[in-house]
């Protein structure tokens, strides 16, 4: 699988990213933001993963600052895919498996069968 065709999920923060990865049954790069950042890093993280030529997903907490990013973040990645979580739950490390995996799986991406 080229670097291209491998699929990218953009997360706020470690915790979200090891959460979503011990879900994930695909190779899926998942980059974190650690929180809301400048136009210049993210400009940076989209060249230096190829953001432009790839599917991007983005996967961020249900507050004002993960509002925030999700905003910035289209403005820059316009053929992003956004995977929400249930604003009752707030932040995507607070999620419980089952229902990200669920969120996962509407956008195509696959998760260990035993998460669903």
């Amino acid at each position: 699988m080229s670097i291209q065709e491998k699929k990218v999920i953009i997360v706020e923060g470690r915790t979200d990213k090891d959460k979503v990865a011990k879900l994930l049954d695909e190779d899926v790069e998942i980059v974190c933001t650690n929180g809301t950042i400048n136009v210049e890093r993210l400009e940076n993280l989209i060249e230096v993963f190829d953001m432009d030529y790839r599917d991007v997903f983005i996967l961020v907490d249900e507050d004002n600052a993960g509002k925030k990013l999700r905003k910035q973040l289209s403005k820059e990645l316009p053929h992003a895919v956004h995977i929400y979580i249930d604003k009752s739950y707030r932040e995507v490390a607070a999620t419980p498996e089952s229902a990200l995996a669920v969120a996962l799986v509407s956008s195509q991406i696959m998760i260990n069968p035993i998460y669903l």
